[in-house]
């Protein structure tokens, strides 16, 4: 096992690095183990300060070319290439990626439901008709007279232009509004699908092909509106589809989730059927009985990161922590199998579990890792697979040969808020609609709305930037809604309880008193950013908050992102016409051409725009200025007084 540098020991302390206790805990204890974790990883790794600000270019084998980020005009790249073409071939490459990497996802969540559709995959179901219907008639499809098979089969079909067709425009560009449509349209913008959008990326950054910004960023906001209209909106509707929509539960979040008489299975992905079939393999009764004969009191299952976070808001399943706890939570000792399948897998995993002797395990056939046992998941017999993780789990909880020290903290919180719960919410079972929500932002109480999403990373301190901003919006009247490694920090934090709302400004607060809900909403996994899009425009079609995405009192950001995916979300909430801020940096020269069309020129065509700052307070600020400003536009910008219509007033208004 690679033991701790003494130098990195010295250089990093954990108060500094982390605000989860729990995960500060067993930093301590990997110490004390000689173990290294991610944390010191980055201690000890000095971030190339030429890449941070993109103005490197290794497009071809001429250079590989470093430009001056301090006279980025200063020179050019061997072929000629500008800082502006380099930085603008480098974020398409990352939005590339990160669009590739969530349609990838939503495509295989698509074979999922075809195979369910059809008859060929059993395990699965459909236990949401009634989005089944409702989705179809959206989309225009004709259903009458259809059994739920053969309307499945018909979305199927219509949903698979999402990622092979060539000409015209995604089915879900049909959700678009009419206005954000037009201003896509003018700008050639609309994606067409998804494959052609990101080989159309690779393509025109190849070596001597686009060698101008403003062309290069029209094919980024493609491919990223390709992901959050296209295949992670795939993902989240036909997800809820096949295992439930989700409405607010209470979960359970932290380290003590994990049971030290129990055996403890953590699933730590993005794809939510190895975690379904996982909930049966937990619960199957000659497996609990296996347990039981070997010590343990039950099967204990938990999830982390995204497709924990996804589990989580549909059944309450106990989630341990975010990406960066991902190392921490195995060095408790407790875990006896972590099964992984997609994105955010570190591979220092596989150590860390070495040392501990927890069983780490692949499942899926994109993501193998060197030192990991590899059991291929397979839909058509999903449980060959997770029996045999839950299984291997049992044999190391009846050897375990280490010492187990769990961090008795939980963390309760509310999960679940979709799209549809929260329409039902605000409005009832009989008149379900955003109406009280514009209501409230249009009469001042609500400020405005911000979704703060993302990854955590450890350049800066873990949770911290997520839970300080948050509680400057909501003290300032703006109700969050949140999603992924951020929505795990912020429960940790308490503030997905009704109670926070005694934290929230006092129009917010009364909202939230008034419905009972806490003044942030979890929707669940970095896919279900789409939620967010589709609240979005429900509340431009609500009326009296402009016609169009950019026109709403909104913003976005990513207070610790850190992926390639993130890129991608970010770019894809930008073109949606969303102010979205960025922390710990961004890969950009500023007082360049290309920084400035991303953190200006993009909202002049009427998009959204960048922002970027590490500070949570002065991100706050900037959002809380955005919101103002569109308040501003909008005209209602200062407050309204309720007032009590007595009924010689009501003869006049009449």
């Amino acid at each position: 096992m690679e033991k701790l540098d003494k130098t990195v020991k010295k250089a990093v302390a954990i108060k500094d690095v982390t605000q989860c206790e729990a995960t500060g805990r067993m930093l301590e204890k990997a110490r004390r183990d000689g173990v290294v974790v991610a944390f010191d990883r980055a201690a000890g790794m000095k971030p190339c300060p030429i890449g941070a600000e993109s103005a490197c270019c290794k497009m071809c084998y001429m250079g590989p070319c470093r430009l001056n980020a301090r006279d980025p005009y200063g020179k050019v790249g061997v072929c000629g290439a500008t800082i502006d073409t380099i930085q603008s071939r480098n974020l398409a490459r990352m939005v590339a990626s990160g669009s590739a990497a969530h349609n990838d996802h939503g495509m295989a969540v698509l074979e999922l439901f075809k195979g369910v559709a059809n008859g060929t995959i059993t395990d699965y179901t459909i236990k949401d008709p009634y989005k089944l219907e409702a989705l179809c008639l959206e989309l225009g499809l004709e259903i009458e007279g259809m059994t739920i098979q053969e309307k499945a089969l018909a979305l199927a079909d219509e949903l698979e232009k999402t990622y092979t067709q060539t000409e015209g425009e995604i089915p879900f560009v049909k959700r678009v509004p009419a206005k954000t449509l037009e201003t896509w349209r003018k700008l050639d913008i609309v994606p067409r699908g998804a494959m052609i959008e990101v080989m159309g990326i690779m393509s025109r950054t190849h070596m001597g092909c686009d060698q101008h910004y403003e062309n290069i960023t029209k094919a980024i906001s493609k491919a990223a509106l390709a992901d959050g209209w296209g295949g992670s909106m795939v993902a989240t509707e036909l997800g809820d589809i096949m295992f439930g929509t989700p409405s607010p539960v209470q979960a359970d979040v932290n380290f003590g989730v994990l049971k030290e008489d129990h055996v403890n299975v953590i699933v730590h992905g993005h794809e939510p059927n190895l975690f379904e079939s996982m909930l049966v393999s937990v619960s199957d009764p000659s497996l609990v009985q296996i347990a039981r004969d070997k010590g343990a009191k039950g099967i204990n299952l938990v999830g982390m990161c995204c497709s924990g976070a996804e589990m989580m808001s549909r059944h309450g399943v106990p989630h341990a922590g975010n990406f960066m706890s991902t190392e921490p939570v195995l060095v408790t000792g407790a875990v006896d199998a972590m099964a992984v399948d997609i994105q955010c897998i570190q591979q220092g995993l596989a150590k860390t579990a070495e040392f501990y002797k927890t069983h780490l395990i692949t499942t899926n056939p994109r993501c193998h890792i060197e030192g990991a046992r590899h059991i291929e998941f397979e839909e058509h017999t999903p449980r060959e697979c997770t029996d045999e993780i839950v299984t291997l789990a049992i044999a190391r909880f009846a050897d375990r040969g280490v010492d187990v020290e769990i961090p008795q903290i939980i963390n309760k919180g509310i999960h679940g808020f979709s799209h549809e719960y929260i329409n039902y919410m605000l409005g009832g079972s009989f008149r379900s609609s955003y109406a009280p929500l514009n209501d409230n932002i249009i009469n001042g109480r609500i400020r405005g709305v911000a979704g703060v999403v993302g990854c955590v990373n450890p350049r800066v301190k873990q949770d911290w930037v997520h839970v300080e901003l948050v509680k400057e919006l909501i003290k300032n009247d703006v109700l969050v809604i949140q999603t992924g490694c951020s929505q795990i920090a912020l429960a940790k934090a308490g503030l997905t309880v009704p109670e926070a709302a005694v934290l929230a400004g006092p129009g917010l607060r009364e909202v939230c008193e008034a419905v009972g809900m806490p003044p942030v909403l979890g929707l669940g996994s970095c896919v279900d950013n789409t939620r967010i899009l589709i609240a979005a425009t429900a509340m431009v079609n609500q009326g009296g908050l402009g016609d169009s995405i950019a026109d709403l009192p909104v913003a976005g950001a990513a207070p610790e992102w850190m992926s390639e995916k993130a890129v991608a979300i970010g770019q894809y909430f930008v073109a949606s016409g969303v102010f979205t801020v960025f922390g710990v940096g961004f890969p950009t020269v500023k007082e360049t051409k290309f920084h400035d069309h991303l953190f200006g020129g993009l909202e002049d065509q009427g998009l959204g725009k960048w922002g970027v700052t590490k500070d949570p307070y002065e991100m706050a600020a900037m959002m809380l200025a955005h919101i103002d400003k569109k308040r501003k536009e909008l005209g209602i910008d200062k407050s309204r007084e309720r007032v009590l219509t007595d009924m010689a007033s009501r003869r006049e208004l009449a």
